[in-house]
């Protein structure tokens, strides 16, 4: 197994087991307010650091061991509050792929938060040899389409480089060979917290 990048240690360094799972709850607790569970506007938790940013964030719920919302944001630097608010938010009441969410399935449902390192963009020469499964999430783009699939995507679904390419293109709406030349592709690491009822 290759080493995590340093990026993701300094961030759970950071961050610390408290913070994680502070950010967990904080979550979760977005995600019951943006459903219509209002919670008063409380402050995040003391226990989140001050003055951590991350370049995106993302939000995955699943009921059932089934996707049940999945959203996040990208392409810049974020407080990491800011940026696990907005994708909570998203991932319970705007995937354009299911219903909202109601306040007892958010309650019931799985989550995990994935924090996202800077995107490093590769040349089409470096393709496939270059993305490292288990460790790298993706992004494809061609004009204004873009697609993106998180590190722990490849390893739940047995995907080659090759593959996660492929499937990451799909994603953006693209053609499953468009990383050999057409799209712009790019590696970046996640800091999973979450998964199992947390």
């Amino acid at each position: 197994m290759s080493e995590e990048p340093s990026g993701i240690d300094r961030l759970r360094e950071t961050l610390g087991d408290a913070g994680m799972q502070a950010l967990l709850a904080f979550a979760r607790r977005e995600a019951l307010d943006a459903a219509g569970e209002r919670r008063g506007g409380d402050a995040p938790p003391v226990e989140i650091p001050v003055g951590v940013d991350v370049h995106g964030a993302f939000a995955s719920f699943h009921l059932g061991g089934r996707l049940r919302g999945c959203m996040g944001v990208l392409g810049r630097s974020f407080p990491v509050v800011d940026a696990v608010r907005d994708a909570a938010r998203s991932a319970a009441t705007r995937d354009p792929r299911f219903p909202p969410m109601q306040p007892a399935e958010i309650r019931m449902a799985d989550l995990e938060v994935s924090l996202l390192t800077p995107i490093e963009w590769l040349d089409v020469s470096q393709l496939p040899a270059a993305v490292r499964i288990g460790t790298d999430g993706l992004v494809a783009e061609s004009g204004p389409l873009r697609g993106l699939l998180l590190p722990q995507v490849a390893t739940e679904h047995h995907l080659d480089a090759e593959t996660f390419l492929a499937e990451t293109c799909r994603k953006a709406g693209l053609p499953p060979d468009a990383w050999r030349g057409d799209a712009r592709i790019g590696r970046f690491q996640a800091l999973v917290i979450g998964g199992a009822r947390s």
